[in-house]
C-alpha cells in the first residue's frame, strides 16, 4: 500500500505522542513492505535526510502560530497529497477533520485518529473551542473513516453523534536502558526519583506533582520531563517552586527518555484531558509503578495495574497516594509487575500495526468492491 501520514509535526519524533505514534507505526508499516510518507513541518523538523527509518519525508512550510500551525500545514499537505496517488491518507486529531475530504477528490481513502476531546483543554479560548467542537462533528462526516485509541472517547462519539468509530489502541514498546549518562547529567540515582513526562500546559496538571512534593518527606527527586510553546507563564510558575528536589529537564527523546523511564521509582500521570496518553502506556511498559489522575481515559488505560488519585482534589490527594506507596515497597513491586504485563498484553506496537494494516486493507477491498 502507498500510505501518507499527515497532521503532525513529523518525524523523527521530537514533540508529542502523535509524532511518536507516526514514527512507530510508520516504521513498522515500511518494514512490512508498504510505501510510507510522513508530512513534516519545516520549522520543526531539522533532520536533513529525505528518508527516516524507511519512511519518505515531505517537508512543507506552515504558519508558526498557536492557532494556525497545525491546520495550515495540514491544508498544504492535503493539497500536495492530491497528486501523489496514495491509497491511504492517515490524519491525526479531530481539528484536522475539515481537510480530510481533499485527498478523497483524487480517490484516496482518508482515515482520521480523533485523539481525545481537545476542546476541554484550558489553553483554547472560546472561539477555538467552538471550532474544535465543530471539527469533532465533521470528523464523523468528512474522512472515509475515523477512529479512536480510547474506549471512553469511542463511547462519547456514540452518545453524542450516534456514530461509533473503530478502536485501535496506542502502542507502548520501549527499550529498558540501564543507568548512564542521562541520570548522571541530572544528578539522579536509579529508583531515586518520581517522574513526570508530558507537555507543560495547564490541562496536563504537572503542578499537581510539583505542589504535592512540597509536603512530602522523602529523599527522592521529582523529575519533570517536557516543555511547551506558548505556555511560558505556566512553566515559569512551575519553576518558581523553592523545592530543590524538583528538576526540570526540558524535552528528552530517544535513549535519554528511555533511560529516565527505565530507572524511576514512581511515574505520575497528572493529565486531566485527552485520550490514551503515550507517556502513560510507555511508563507501564517500562515496568514503572504508576500513579494516574483518575480521569475515565486514564482509568481505562491502567485497569488494575496502577494506583490513581482524585484529580479534583489535586496535589493534596496525590501527596497522600505517593506517601502511602513510599511506605509500601511490596505494593510498589506488585504494581510494577502488573503494569509491565498489561502493557505487553494490550499495548504492543506490533499488534497495533496489525490492526491498522488490517483496517487499511479492508477499506481498500471495500473501495474495489
Amino acid at each position: 500500500m502507498n500510505i501518507a501520514m499527515l497532521g503532525t509535526r513529523g518525524v523523527p519524533a521530537s514533540y508529542s505522542g502523535f509524532e511518536t505514534y507516526y514514527e512507530q507505526l510508520g516504521a513498522r508499516l515500511a518494514a512490512r513492505g508498504h510505501r510510507v510518507t510522513v508530512y513534516c513541518r519545516t520549522h520543526h523538523i531539522t533532520y536533513a535526510e529525505p528518508t527516516y527509518r524507511g519512511m519518505r519525508l515531505v517537508k512543507l512550510p506552515t504558519i508558526a502560530n498557536k492557532y494556525l500551525d497545525t491546520i495550515v500545514h495540514s491544508l498544504i499537505s492535503s493539497l500536495h497529497a492530491l497528486t501523489q496517488r496514495y491509497d491511504i491518507a492517515l490524519y491525526s486529531i479531530a481539528g484536522n477533520s475539515l481537510v480530510t475530504w481533499i485527498p478523497r477528490l483524487a480517490g484516496q481513502i482518508t482515515v482520521l485518529n480523533v485523539d481525545g476531546l481537545d476542546w476541554k483543554r484550558a489553553k483554547w479560548p472560546g472561539p477555538a473551542k467552538a471550532y474544535i467542537r465543530f471539527a469533532e462533528r465533521m470528523a464523523t462526516l468528512l474522512p472515509t473513516v475515523y477512529l479512536t485509541d480510547s474506549r471512553v472517547v469511542q463511547a462519547y462519539y456514540q452518545a453524542t453523534y450516534g456514530s461509533t468509530p473503530p478502536y485501535i489502541p496506542y502502542g507502548s514498546d520501549v527499550p529498558s536502558v540501564p543507568p548512564g549518562e542521562t541520570l548522571a547529567k541530572f544528578g539522579l540515582a536509579p529508583r531515586g526519583y518520581v517522574l513526570f513526562v508530558g507537555r507543560l500546559v495547564p490541562e496536563n496538571c504537572a503542578h499537581h506533582l510539583v505542589e504535592a512534593f512540597r509536603g512530602l518527606e522523602t529523599d527522592l527527586k521529582c523529575v519533570i520531563v517536557g516543555d511547551a510553546p506558548y505556555a511560558e507563564k505556566y512553566i515559569a510558575g512551575l519553576k518558581a517552586t523553592g523545592d530543590r528536589r524538583v528538576i526540570f529537564t526540558g524535552y528528552q527523546f530517544g535513549p535519554a527518555y528511555h533511560e529516565l523511564g527505565s530507572n524511576a521509582a514512581l511515574f505520575v500521570e497528572t493529565s486531566g484531558v485527552g485520550g490514551t496518553h503515550p507517556a502513560l502506556v510507555e511508563a507501564m511498559a517500562f515496568g514503572n509503578c504508576v500513579v494516574a489522575h483518575d480521569t475515565a481515559e486514564n482509568l481505562e488505560t491502567i485497569g488494575d495495574a496502577a494506583a490513581s488519585y482524585d484529580g479534583q482534589a489535586g496535589a493534596d490527594a496525590l501527596r497522600d497516594v505517593l506517601r502511602a506507596l513510599l511506605a509500601a515497597p511490596d505494593r510498589v513491586a506488585e504494581y510494577r509487575a502488573r503494569a509491565a504485563a498489561r502493557a505487553a498484553a494490550v499495548y504492543g506496537w506490533d499488534a497495533v500495526t496489525d490492526q491498522y494494516e488490517a483496517l487499511f486493507q479492508e477499506l481498500l477491498a471495500r473501495r474495489r468492491r
